[in-house]
C-alpha cells in the first residue's frame, strides 16, 4: 500500500514538474506591435497558465544575443527573424532557442500602394500598367507637370530598395519623380492629406502600420510575381546596377522562446505556437491604439475584451474560462 502511495506521489509530481510554468521573462520591444503582443501574451500566461509574468524590455539583436548568451528573456514575442537569421538559426541547431510559430501569419508586408477610393474608380490602377496609364492622377507636390512617387524615407534601409524598384519599373519614364517625404512621419502625412482630399498617391509603404489600419490601400501588382533571389542580390543593395522588377517578398516575423522555457512549460508553449495576428487583424489594433492614445495594456484589453473568437482559438477551453474571468474583474 504504502509502495503504491508513493508510485502515485511521485506521478503527481511528475505532472506538477510538467505543467510548472513559474517566472517567465518576456522581451517588450520598442514597436507598437511587438508591445501589444507582448501584453497579450503577458495576460495570457498569467492567468490562464498560472505564469508568474513580467516583461522586460527588449529590441531585435540585443533580446537575440541576451536569449542566446543568457537564456532570457524567455520569450520574444515578435523577431523579424531576417535580421537576426544566422544568431537565431545557430541557436536552434545547439538546442538553445526555438522558433514557436508566426506572430504575424501574413510576415511583414512591403509594397506600393494606392488608395482604395481611386482603384474602385479605376479598378486597372491595382496594376502598374494601370498607375502608368493613369499617372497623371498623381499630382506631383510640387508640379503639374509630373506625377508624384512617394519613396522610403532618406537613411531608412527600405530606400535603396523602393529606389531600385522605381528604375526597374521605369516609373520616370512614364513622368513619375521619386519625391523623398524626409521621415516616416512626413510619409504618412501623404496619406493622410491625400485621404481628406481623395486625391491620387501612389507610393512605398508597409505593414503592419497603423496608418494602413486607418486608410484602406491596395498594394499594386507589377504582374511579376516575388523573385526571391533577385531581391536579395540585387534590389536591396546600393550597387545594384540593372534592378529587375520583382514584388517585395514576405518578411518572417516569428515568436521565438528559449529551449528551457519551452521544456519546462510545455502547455505555455504550445500557446506561443498557435498564437497568431494576420496583418489586418494589427493594423485595425494600431490603428486603434493610435486614435485613442493607447500603450500595449491597453490595447491587449481592448483586443482581448473585443476579439473572443479570435483568442479562443490559441487555448483550451479551461484556459479560455480563466482568461475570460480575469478580463471580467477588471
Amino acid at each position: 500500500m504504502k509502495l503504491r502511495y508513493a508510485a502515485l506521489l511521485l506521478v503527481s509530481g511528475f505532472a506538477q514538474a510538467e505543467d510548472s510554468c513559474g517566472s517567465v521573462t518576456i522581451a517588450d520591444m520598442n514597436w507598437s506591435s511587438a508591445t501589444v503582443i507582448a501584453n497579450v501574451d503577458k495576460f495570457i500566461l498569467e492567468h490562464g497558465y498560472g505564469c508568474d509574468a513580467e516583461l522586460v524590455p527588449g529590441d531585435t539583436m540585443p533580446t537575440t544575443v541576451s536569449m542566446m548568451e543568457k537564456g532570457e528573456p524567455d520569450i520574444a514575442p515578435e523577431l523579424w527573424t531576417n535580421s537576426a537569421k544566422e544568431t537565431l538559426e545557430r541557436g536552434v541547431a545547439e538546442k538553445r532557442l526555438r522558433f514557436a510559430g508566426k506572430s504575424l501569419s501574413d510576415g511583414g508586408e512591403e509594397g506600393f500602394w494606392v488608395p482604395q477610393y481611386l482603384v474602385d474608380q479605376y479598378p486597372e490602377i491595382a496594376t502598374i500598367e494601370g498607375v502608368k496609364k493613369h499617372s497623371k492622377l498623381f499630382v506631383h507636390p510640387e508640379s503639374k507637370e509630373l506625377s508624384g512617387f512617394y519613396g522610403c524615407p532618406a537613411g531608412w534601409n527600405c530606400q535603396i530598395s523602393a529606389n531600385n524598384l522605381f528604375n526597374a519599373l521605369e516609373l520616370e519614364q512614364s513622368g513619375f519623380e521619386l519625391i523623398d517625404p524626409g521621415s516616416g512621419a512626413g510619409l504618412s502625412g501623404s496619406i493622410a492629406k491625400a485621404y481628406a482630399r481623395e486625391q491620387g498617391w501612389f507610393g512605398y509603404y508597409w505593414a503592419p502600420t497603423a496608418v494602413l489600419g486607418k486608410y484602406k490601400m491596395v498594394k499594386v501588382d507589377t504582374g511579376n510575381g516575388i523573385d526571391e533571389q533577385e531581391f536579395l542580390t540585387c534590389t536591396t543593395q546600393e550597387d545594384c546596377e540593372n534592378p529587375k522588377v520583382t514584388m517585395y517578398p514576405p518578411s518572417a516575423v516569428h515568436s521565438v522562446t528559449t529551449e528551457d522555457f519551452a521544456s519546462k512549460a510545455p502547455a505555455a508553449y504550445e500557446y506561443i505556437t498557435k498564437r497568431s495576428f494576420t496583418n489586418a487583424q494589427m493594423n485595425e489594433l494600431l490603428a486603434w491604439m493610435e486614435d485613442n492614445q493607447a500603450d500595449g495594456d491597453a490595447a491587449m484589453y481592448h483586443y482581448l475584451s473585443e476579439n473572443p473568437e479570435s483568442w479562443k482559438a490559441w487555448v483550451p477551453e479551461d484556459v479560455a474560462a480563466k482568461v475570460s474571468k480575469a478580463l471580467a474583474s477588471m
